[in-house]
């Protein structure tokens, strides 16, 4: 099997565990909780806790940059599906032509 196939066999199976933990109601509870969490506690400062703000604020910017790398990683593996259906649609003309 070429790398090239095996590098989108990798990429279409992390995408499915990423899809599973996107689908995940534990997983999506706990982002929410943390997102709400920071919040709150954003919300609560005092004026001249400018630290604190922007420590809370970046918590809060984390939390939706992992569920957007998890976003990325489905995306990257629906295309890896598609291109090893390319693959395999071209290898079965070629098996049905008698072409390599």
């Amino acid at each position: 099997m070429p790398v090239d196939e095996m590098s989108l066999l990798r990429d279409k199976a992390k995408a499915d565990r990423a899809k599973q933990l996107l689908e995940n109601d534990l997983l999506d509870e706990a982002f929410k909780g943390l997102e709400d969490s920071y919040t709150t506690a954003w919300r609560n400062t005092t004026i001249d806790d400018v630290s604190g703000r922007e420590k809370l604020f970046l918590a809060i910017n984390i939390v939706g940059k992992v569920r957007d790398h998890l976003g990325s990683v489905v995306n990257n593996g629906k295309v890896a599906a598609a291109e090893l259906k390319a693959l395999a649609d071209t290898a079965e003309r070629q098996r049905l032509f008698g072409r390599r």
